[in-house]
């Protein structure tokens, strides 16, 4: 007879252990979810802090270079641009919802590249002597 109310105990603890235990699992993932918006957030606006800073030095750098420097630092831009447009081919070969943006990436890339190279271009040939034709016309 006391093993009949032993398992009844057991059984009394087991249902009581099995609330609490809901109870704070249910609590824990609201906390994790609460951590995880959290997290999120400011992971948002540490990129957005980021980007807006690196929005000005990049106007302020720009702003200050020299015509003669424009050629060199052209070039390492469209070397830039380059890896930027494997990168996006990579992406967009994925079969995923990101394929539109990637190839919006890879049009914005080429043009950013064949520009910098007609600039590039137009540069040099500014530096390059007159032929003797242009010469004698003048």
């Amino acid at each position: 007879m006391a093993d009949v109310f032993a398992a009844e105990a057991d059984l009394d603890k087991a249902s009581v252990v099995e609330e609490a235990t809901g109870v704070t699992s249910e609590v824990v993932e609201e906390t994790n979810e609460r951590a995880g918006d959290n997290n999120r957030t400011q992971m948002l606006m540490a990129s957005i802090t980021i980007f807006i800073l690196a929005v000005f030095i990049g106007f302020e750098i720009i702003t200050k270079v020299p015509p003669t420097l424009h050629t060199p630092l052209m070039s390492g831009s469209n070397a830039i641009s380059g890896i930027t447009v494997v990168g996006a081919i990579l992406v967009t070969a994925r079969e995923n919802d990101w394929q539109f943006v990637a190839m919006l990436a890879v049009v914005f890339a080429m043009v950013n590249v064949v520009g910098g190279f007609l600039v590039t271009h137009r540069m040099l040939a500014m530096f390059k002597p007159k032929s003797k034709k242009t010469q004698t016309q003048e």
